[in-house]
């Protein structure tokens, strides 16, 4: 991410620290340091499931970015202030005068790692208003710690900067995306990775309950110690929820008019557009048939 920022800024050299900390994952920052205005929009970010937080480390005034090819109101910006980009849309900028920042890449395998690391439920979307700056204090320290790393690199240490970044990492997914700590949890119930890890599998099998022993081990829980924990965490036991989430998927699967309703019973796991039906209506309270015909979605007729 640091070269690839630094080719859209338009300077030779941007220097890069990456964190170690996660296992899974890599947090990056990026130092973007110019004199030289850009004439009209930098080039857009190359798009993909993460964050960028760009902390000010030199004031702008009528600054402008664009999101998804428009353009957001403009805003002053002052050092210590940061914007948050979503960078599964399309981010790009006004960048007409001289400018110094400090660039946080925050992907969501990042997130997801953070989340485990807390034993905490996965964090959904960070929160922000497109251009409009905020100012945080943890924010600003701990960007400054990590610009004395830029500063003085060989007096770096490995350590300080993974805490750092990790530090900063998690007050970002708390304070914009609700990351829940582990003490909000029920007494009894899966940790936020292993109810991830639960979903995560039930969700991939649907086609079959699997194996309780398989998915227990999965979470390091005896079998009865997952059951028992799962329905704490969730309210129903692992097969009930299973079935809800077949019904779910198969709605989605039911927008599609190309689709038969024994095509979707299939893709969802049922055993036959028979069993699809009652389960379906049980849950839903209509049949698949008719729940479509409410959405609006006229059925293409088979020509066979």
């Amino acid at each position: 991410m640091g070269q690839r920022l630094g080719d859209l800024f338009k300077i030779d050299h941007a220097p890069a620290l990456v964190t170690r900390k996660l296992s899974l994952a890599q947090m990056a920052v990026t130092e973007i340091r110019s004199d030289n205005p850009i004439p009209g929009l930098i080039d857009p970010v190359p798009t993909e499931d993460a964050y960028l937080v760009s902390l000010m480390l030199r004031n702008l005034d009528d600054h402008q970015v664009w999101e998804n090819g428009r353009p957001c109101a403009r805003h002053s910006i002052s050092v210590g202030e940061f914007h948050l980009r979503d960078l599964k849309m399309e981010q790009s900028a006004l960048v007409e005068q001289p400018h110094h920042s400090l660039q946080f890449y925050l992907p969501r395998a990042a997130l997801n790692a953070i989340a485990d690391e807390n034993e905490a439920r996965p964090v959904g979307e960070l929160f922000y208003q497109p251009g409009v700056p905020f100012s945080d204090p943890v924010v600003r320290s701990l960007g400054l710690c990590l610009r004395i790393v830029f500063e003085r690199p060989q007096e770096a240490s490995r350590l300080f900067l993974d805490h750092v970044t990790f530090a900063m990492g998690t007050h970002l997914a708390q304070t914009y995306g609700e990351l829940k700590p582990c003490s909000r949890l029920r007494k009894g119930g899966l940790t936020g990775w292993q109810e991830r890890r639960a979903t995560e599998y039930l969700s991939a099998n649907l086609g079959s309950e699997g194996s309780l022993k398989e998915i227990a081990a999965q979470c390091g829980l005896s079998t009865s110690h997952f059951c028992k924990a799962f329905k704490e965490t969730m309210g129903i036991p692992p097969h009930q929820w299973l079935i809800r989430r077949r019904i779910e998927v198969a709605k989605v699967f039911l927008k599609a008019p190309s689709l038969s309703l024994a095509e979707v019973a299939l893709e969802c796991g049922f055993a036959d557009q028979s069993h699809f039906t009652r389960v379906f209506t049980r849950i839903v309270g209509m049949g698949p048939g008719a729940w479509r015909r409410n959405c609006g979605i006229s059925v293409a007729v088979s020509r066979h």
